[in-house]
């Protein structure tokens, strides 16, 4: 068995707000660069997009598929909307039961157009994973806690949201905003196997494989990956690596337009309208799950694998040179340089010797030092905006920038303390 690093979840550009960039064989250059050994093929039910996967993968051997030219391997895969506006994720063997698939789904929405790359379908998800299993898929809720379309914004179980086949259900995808212990702490998900995935909507390594999973797999093929995911004796599972949730969109409950953050007091206290602009307070994942908490900290399951927090080298780089954008020439043409020396991101910003880090540049160096050994804190995001990293050179300094960030950090809205919440 081999370990690859897997990013299992993004979008075509038929799925809404996608760059124009996002086609195959720009993906598959830049994950490799980025450190990833699998993609999925993501949008597969979409016509235009299926036309693409078949113009440019191609099956090397039973059930691997990979693009000319590159190493990186690519599983059958998708993501969808049930009726309750409920997202999920779909894997499939090979590109004859994606077809399958589609066909089957044809009468239950549009799966074609712009927008419709991630298909809205008139079934429930009871119905629709009675389906993928009846085309030898399998499926499992995709960034299970965010508050617009996962399960645990209109479901407080799996079992309410899968109903008989729930059995079926052996994996949740995270999302940007929560990671294992705060996943742990709601009892049921002990059951599953948690996969970390980007959900990107552009190719550059900035946001492909922002989030991967580790598993253990005999070859890069659907097959390997469906036995992880129920396997719980062997722990195939290796790693999963994500941002720390405090720099996701919807850690904390926040306004959805002015992106003013709130307790949850405040926020029942203002009928979750924004005392400010009026607009809506979006309830946070960190909030979210706290209202369903029925577990201990720090128990998880004895098959769950280590979380590693982790930051995007161009995010490092830019911190480094004071960049106002991770985009900005300078800041990519060092990541190059980066990258160049090391292989691909993940091994500079996780693996490489410290020494060797600085002989390209000093101060990025000294970041990803202080990375490694946790100097970071984050102004939480909320509300629809990332959070922000604040790296730190020493114990001391973070010490002193948790005093002056105080309230930044804690999501304290100006409004803590005035009165009663009551008389707003």
């Amino acid at each position: 068995m081999r370990e690859y690093n897997a990013d299992l979840h993004f979008h075509g550009p038929y799925s809404g707000g996608v760059s124009k960039n996002m086609l195959l064989p720009v993906i598959a250059e830049q994950a490799q660069l980025k450190g990833l050994h699998i993609c999925s093929t993501a949008d597969i039910l979409h016509n235009e997009w299926l036309k693409h996967v078949k113009q440019n993968l191609k099956e090397e051997e039973n059930g691997i598929f990979g693009i000319e030219g590159r190493e990186i391997k690519f599983i059958v895969g998708t993501e969808l909307q049930d009726v309750n506006r409920v997202h999920h994720l779909v894997y499939l063997p090979d590109i004859a039961s994606a077809e399958n698939l589609r066909e089957r789904l044809l009468k239950f929405g549009n799966l074609d157009g712009y927008g419709n790359g991630r298909p809205r379908l008139k079934t429930n998800a009871e119905q629709t994973a009675e389906i993928v299993k009846d085309c030898n898929g399998i499926m499992g809720p995709a960034h299970a806690f965010t508050p617009y379309f996962s399960i645990y914004a209109h479901f407080d179980s799996m079992l309410s949201c899968y109903g008989k086949m729930l059995s079926e259900i052996y994996f949740m995808e995270l999302g940007l905003s929560a990671d294992s212990y705060f996943a742990d702490l709601i009892a049921d998900n002990h059951n599953y196997q948690f996969i970390t995935a980007s959900d990107s909507h552009s190719p550059y390594p900035h946001r492909i494989g922002r989030e991967f999973t580790r598993i253990k797999m005999k070859e890069p093929d659907f097959k390997s990956l469906r036995h992880a995911l129920r396997e719980r004796e062997e722990a195939l599972i290796t790693l999963n690596a994500g941002l720390d949730p405090r720099e996701g969109k919807y850690h904390l409950s926040a306004c959805n337009k002015c992106y003013t953050k709130f307790s949850m007091l405040e926020a029942e206290a203002f009928k979750w309208k924004c005392p400010k602009c009026k607009a809506t307070i979006k309830k946070g994942v960190r909030d979210r799950i706290f209202e369903l908490a029925n577990y201990k900290e720090e128990n998880h399951p004895k098959f769950r694998p280590p979380y590693m927090h982790i930051l995007s080298l161009a995010e490092i780089i830019q911190i480094s040179l004071a960049a106002k954008i991770v985009q900005a020439p300078e800041v990519q043409t060092l990541w190059r340089n980066f990258v160049d020396a090391f292989g691909n991101e993940i091994n500079a910003v996780i693996d490489a010797p410290l020494e060797e880090l600085a002989k390209v540049h000093s101060e990025t160096a000294k970041n990803i030092e202080s990375f490694r050994k946790g100097y970071v804190i984050y102004i939480p995001g909320g509300g629809g905006q990332y959070g922000t990293p604040v790296i730190c050179k020493s114990k001391e300094e973070m010490a002193q920038k948790q005093k002056e960030l105080e309230k930044e950090i804690s999501g304290k809205s100006e409004f803590s303390g005035q009165k009663t919440l009551g008389e707003f």
